[in-house]
């Protein structure tokens, strides 16, 4: 990794040019992990509500649908420092907080709803831990069960707030899912429900 940066930093440096006062460095940095980690979760991480009718949403409030649950695991070779994120491949069309995932949108540009994860009762390696997030890319962390795409979820143990290497990882996840407002919505055909997210490891 050392070699080929510095190849590259005097590639630049030295590559002719007729304005020869300026130079500027470039670095190339990265890891490469010995252990890999694969996350899993049960029943094919599919959550299916069924059809409900438009008289049972609440016209002026949001609708809560029943909590759901499902397990989590993530499975490492070794003790590994990771960190768990989403992707939400319905962005932009969350109707709850910028954090919520988003549930797809009605045929005339609606958001429809949105649903949230939270994850209870991590158990890391056989041992009860805590989930901790940070906003900041790591720098900082706070005690949260949250699991979303605006920031980052690792393990820690006790009281602490600096995440651990873990090479097994279980918890459940469980989902808020809420429905818009009726009375905002084009209701007049069937519509979708179309929430669909990405749980992602990421190492520390």
């Amino acid at each position: 990794m050392n070699a080929f940066a510095s190849r590259l930093i005097l590639t630049l440096l030295f590559a002719p040019s007729v304005f020869a006062a300026s130079n500027t460095d470039l670095t190339v940095k990265g890891s490469i992990t010995p252990s890999a980690c694969a996350p899993l979760i049960s029943g094919g991480g599919t959550i299916d509500f069924g059809k409900m009718a438009v008289k049972d949403l609440n016209a002026e409030q949001y609708t809560s649908l029943p909590n759901q649950s499902m397990q989590l695991s993530v499975r490492c070779e070794a003790p590994t420092f990771f960190t768990l994120t989403t992707i939400d491949n319905r962005a932009g069309s969350s109707a709850n907080h910028h954090y919520w995932h988003g549930l797809g949108m009605t045929p005339e540009g609606e958001k429809l709803g949105g649903t949230v994860f939270h994850l209870y009762a991590p158990v890391a390696d056989g041992v009860a831990v805590r989930t901790i997030t940070s906003q900041d890319g790591g720098v900082t962390w706070l005690p949260t069960s949250l699991l979303t795409h605006t920031m980052l979820t690792a393990v820690a143990i006790g009281n602490q707030l600096v995440p651990i290497a873990v090479q097994d990882f279980d918890a459940e996840i469980r989902l808020y899912t809420h429905i818009a407002p009726a009375d905002g919505l084009t209701l007049t055909d069937e519509v979708p429900v179309d929430g669909h997210a990405t749980v992602q490891v990421s190492y520390l």
